[in-house]
């Protein structure tokens, strides 16, 4: 009986010391026993396809229990964020983290694969804990981003942070906290995909 947690990580190479696997590797051994966290490998990370990677995360959210945490960084939030405001999930979210995600628009990161209308953040209301993570010294993301995300998500917890940069190497201790301020029921796993793992 565990609390599912999915972590869509960023772009770019995943491995150890590279891409966010020093984060989750950090998000495992601070949540503990009671939490389960799965990190599903998104297909071709150097050169991410948004089609590509909804169609893993549709996948993964098939295989995990109701009351999901749901964790993006970087990349993997901006995903998350476009597909919570153009699909209905069919499992309860109990949680959207997102850390260090980039806002994708014609006068930002203009890279259409992955730019969210505006009108569309208004169906993320369906999740209701929303919580923002940027670093003041994020060397890829600038931290204002983190204000046109807000700007649009006003019921959001905003979390400035004053360094990390934009891996987060050495963790996010607020990330911790405020995922156990959750209060759901523990899930039992009668089948998990071994490829979230």
């Amino acid at each position: 009986m565990k609390k599912q947690v999915l972590f869509v990580h960023c772009g770019g190479t995943q491995g150890p010391n590279c891409g966010s696997r020093d984060l989750v590797d950090y998000l495992k051994g601070a949540l503990g026993a009671p939490y389960d966290v799965l990190y599903p490998q998104m297909p071709d990370p150097d050169n991410p396809q948004y089609a590509l990677w909804k169609h893993t995360l549709q996948e993964a959210l098939h295989y995990v229990g109701d009351n999901i945490i749901l964790v993006g960084h970087s990349l993997g939030g901006s995903v998350l964020m476009k597909f919570l405001s153009e699909e209905v999930p069919e499992k309860n979210i109990a949680g959207l983290f997102l850390v260090a995600p980039p806002f994708f628009s014609s006068t930002t990161w203009a890279v259409d694969d992955f730019i969210m209308q505006d009108c569309l953040f208004q169906r993320l209301q369906q999740v209701e804990h929303i919580f923002l993570y940027h670093s003041r010294d994020d060397e890829v993301v600038p931290v204002s981003h983190q204000v046109l995300f807000s700007d649009r998500l006003p019921t959001a917890a905003v979390r400035e942070l004053a360094e990390g940069g934009h891996l987060f190497t050495g963790g996010i201790e607020d990330l911790v906290d405020d995922i156990k301020t959750l209060h759901i029921p523990e899930t039992h796993i009668t089948f998990l995909n071994p490829q979230l793992n």
